[in-house]
């Protein structure tokens, strides 16, 4: 790829459910940015329009980015069968990690029917997931294009046309596809968001900046929506797959949409679906995490601090009224680990105090609108504690 311009704002994609914290450490300036999967289906369009009006195609192609500057994208391949246009990019995610990186975006473009009126007609082909909930920006039924990879597409499309010098209107249809698309899908988010059958077009500058933390936000408040959509007005903020799996089975009465894997975002995610008006919000973790919100963190991150295990020694002797048992779990390296410390007895005391602390924290993020519960999971998935801000233990 050849670079044009230095770009600042972030791509808004779907990130795998776990990101390597160890590549998070990295120094930012190492880290290689990437493109999107709407300028790899941008410049595949670009490529199959070219060899279905004969006009020449370069190995590489020049997209014009919608954040202003233009980026070199290399084809895999091109070729003309019969009265369609193809080409196939790679998609290069950079540094990030995206479940797309090094997916095959191809394109097959051909000349609409006579009296066709839309000069750009987009077809999603195998591969490209199709919109099945409300709360997206695409519309029940549509291909999973975003409307800035439409744009891209009708822009790139016109100005290969107007190159060509054709007289007459511009009447195309063009058909993204992705070979692997369904089975990558597995490993996105779409399946919850309801994109079945493939994964989505994506971008709003074009580019992919890596771990982008305005991606994943950008996916909390899309899987919100799609619940807010549906009619739901209680959601479940998990921490991840495992604490989800495990939530589903304490709310069996909630639909999938109703939960949310909110990662390490618990504050942003907390007043995102305030503004949105949810009545009622569950937060679930496991003990680590739940340490950590009840310290007041509203990033769990480890970039963003460490559970204190000295803290929740204070607050077992405090408990427990015990200050051997206390400076053990001061000494913890692990949430696990004081878990094996804490006698039977002890435990729903020392648990307790974490999440009537969780569940104080959550309310100050949150403010005094929805009803709040917080539920602190083993590492087995049964809850250790279970609150309601109105109703006391559960």
């Amino acid at each position: 790829m050849a670079w044009h311009q230095t770009i600042g704002s972030q791509e808004v994609a779907l990130p795998q459910e776990e990101i390597d914290s160890t590549r998070l450490r990295r120094p930012r300036q190492e880290l290689k940015m990437g493109f999107s999967t709407g300028t790899a289906a941008a410049a595949a369009a670009q490529g199959a329009l070219r060899k279905l009006l004969d006009l020449p195609c370069p190995a590489i192609v020049e997209v014009c980015l919608p954040c202003g500057g233009s980026l070199a994208v290399p084809l895999l391949s091109q070729d003309r069968k019969g009265s369609q246009g193809e080409a196939v990019v790679v998609k290069d995610a950079g540094d990030d990690p995206d479940a797309t990186h090094g997916a095959e975006i191809g394109a097959r473009v051909w000349l609409s029917p006579a009296g066709s009126r839309e000069a750009v007609i987009l077809r999603g082909g195998t591969g490209v997931g199709r919109v099945t909930k409300p709360g997206l920006p695409v519309a029940v039924g549509e291909p999973a294009i975003n409307p800035v990879p439409r744009r891209m597409l009708h822009q790139t499309c016109s100005s290969v046309w107007q190159m060509s010098g054709q007289t007459l209107p511009m009447r195309l249809t063009v058909e993204i596809f992705v070979p692997r698309g369904e089975e990558i899908a597995r490993h996105t988010l779409n399946p919850r968001l309801g994109i079945r059958g493939g994964i989505s077009i994506l971008g709003t500058t074009g580019l992919v900046k890596p771990f982008s933390h305005q991606a994943y936000r950008a996916t909390i408040v899309s899987a919100l929506k799609v619940a807010q959509a549906v009619g739901l007005r209680h959601a479940v903020l998990t921490t991840g797959g495992k604490s989800e799996e495990h939530l589903k089975q304490l709310f069996p009465h909630l639909p999938e949409e109703a939960f949310v894997q909110m990662g390490d975002y618990v504050r942003f995610s907390l007043k995102a679906a305030v503004n949105l008006g949810f009545h009622h919000l569950s937060v679930g973790a496991f003990l680590g995490k739940a340490l950590k919100m009840a310290q007041g963190f509203g990033n769990t991150h480890a970039s963003h601090g460490l559970a204190s295990f000295r803290k929740l020694g204070c607050w077992t002797e405090a408990r427990t009224g015990n200050p051997i048992l206390a400076q053990a779990v001061a000494r913890a390296h692990t949430a696990r680990q004081v878990l094996e410390i804490l006698p039977a007895a002890q435990s729903q005391a020392v648990v307790g105090e974490v999440g009537r602390r969780m569940l104080a924290a959550l309310q100050k993020h949150a403010g005094p609108g929805p009803e709040l519960a917080a539920v602190i999971l083993d590492f087995d998935g049964h809850p250790l504690f279970w609150a309601n801000s109105s109703e006391g233990l559960l």
